[in-house]
């Protein structure tokens, strides 16, 4: 009986060894120079990107904002964020110089940065909100392009999850750095830091290589028969039926998990602890911090098992999760239930732009469909707020949490029956 259980132990050691072996092999195409450059590239890009997100209405309402106000100029960038995204994949699908339009969104970064630090009056402030929200529109499809364009469609998913580990650590990092900040120097200091930051970022930027990103690749193109680039038409994606019906499925899992975890907050606000500011900063890094472990582990199962298995699975937690906050009164509890969101954010963070990438494959129209994805999901995210709110109000949290676990299931359905597995079973690169 003990020489069978050592025997299965060193029967899963040794799998597991040779598992990350794979994984290791597949996350080193490309020369290391460029590698590095590109993860930490994305560490120092989320560390500038979360000086904006809910800094900005902590900052503005510290300035004695009204909430209106503040809610006002948070809409400006949303909505500037959501309607680049289109532009922006078309620009990048465009263009050949991709380091050019990152490196142009992190100097945009810091000067939006430097604006609400040193000038934070609703046109400035308007201004700042607008400039976030159109770079981070284009720099976000700038990078999958780059990812793709240096790695190829074979060890994309392993990019694309190191990309979000170095992202979500850069996140985590960030939004504790930059409490201290706030804390002990000063409140416009995390705007400060922010624009600082983007220095290393560039900087980052600068090691990638130039040369090892192919630009035809890095639009997800074919070939034609005397083997030049072949590009289809925009038609060709509203035709594409794959695409459709991932996208439906990104809208009903968006319009579950947009919400969740404001009003998750707002119930530990309403509970009254001392602690209450300490578990809802809990509630937000954590996830980061699985995701940050996970995402390449996302990546390379994807290739060994298929999209759509843990793509079901990202449902399956969303559910379980929105299900759990209906019915745990314990705060404590609660940032245990999060970290919950880290395994279905790594998830969909990594598998929403590989599986655009499996079902655009030729079309070299990959930017802009995952731009106009982004849209989509932006939009539902926006319904999401005021639909549950509004849940929230009229019957009470548990409706609204079982509301949201019902949306991620109608998802997780249209992804059962409608989706086909898209990971290729040879790859054209």
């Amino acid at each position: 009986m003990r020489r069978r259980a050592i025997a299965h132990f060193s029967s899963a050691r040794a799998a597991i060894t040779r598992h990350r072996q794979n994984k290791s092999s597949l996350e080193k195409v490309a020369s290391s120079q460029s590698r590095h450059g590109l993860d930490w590239m994305n560490f120092f890009v989320a560390d500038v990107q979360e000086g904006f997100g809910a800094f900005v209405a902590f900052y503005l309402a510290d300035l004695k904002w009204s909430q209106g106000s503040v809610g006002e100029v948070l809409t400006i960038g949303r909505v500037a964020s959501a309607l680049s995204l289109i532009p922006g994949g078309a620009l990048t699908d465009a263009v050949r110089w991709k380091r050019a339009l990152i490196a142009t969104g992190i100097i945009t970064l810091a000067a939006a940065a430097l604006i609400l630090a040193l000038h934070p009056t609703f046109l400035f402030v308007s201004l700042a909100e607008t400039l976030h929200g159109v770079t981070a529109g284009i720099m976000t499809p700038a990078i999958a392009a780059i990812s793709l364009g240096i790695v190829g469609r074979r060890a994309m998913s392993s990019r694309i999850g190191r990309n979000h580990r170095f992202n979500a650590a850069g996140n985590a990092l960030t939004a504790a750095g930059m409490g201290a900040l706030a804390t002990y120097v000063g409140k416009s200091m995390i705007f400060f830091a922010a624009a600082a930051l983007t220095l290393p970022a560039l900087l980052a930027l600068s090691f990638i290589r130039r040369d090892e990103i192919d630009h035809d690749r890095a639009r997800n193109a074919g070939k034609d028969q005397e083997g030049r680039p072949a590009l289809q038409g925009f038609t060709a994606l509203l035709k594409n039926r794959q695409l459709l019906w991932f996208t439906c499925g990104a809208i009903l899992f968006q319009l579950a998990d947009a919400s969740m975890l404001a009003l998750a907050v707002e119930d530990v606000g309403r509970a009254g602890s001392t602690q209450s500011s300490l578990i809802a900063s809990a509630m937000i890094v954590a996830p980061q911090l699985v995701v940050a472990m996970l995402a390449p582990w996302v990546g390379y199962l994807s290739e060994l098992w298929g999209r759509k298995p843990l793509l079901l699975a990202s449902f399956a937690v969303q559910i379980i999760r929105a299900v759990l906050f209906g019915f745990i009164d314990s705060t404590t509890l609660l940032v245990a239930v999060q970290l919950l969101d880290g395994i279905s954010g790594a998830v969909r963070s990594v598998l929403t732009t590989v599986i655009v990438a499996d079902v655009t494959t030729g079309t070299g129209r990959f930017n802009i469909a995952r731009g106009a994805v982004g849209l989509v999901i932006a939009i539902s995210a926006s319904v999401s707020t005021i639909a549950f709110g509004f849940v929230a109000q009229a019957l009470g949290h548990w409706a609204a949490f079982l509301s949201m676990a019902a949306a991620a299931a109608a998802g997780g359905l249209v992804i059962w029956f409608l989706f086909d597995e898209t990971k290729p079973a040879e790859y054209i690169d």
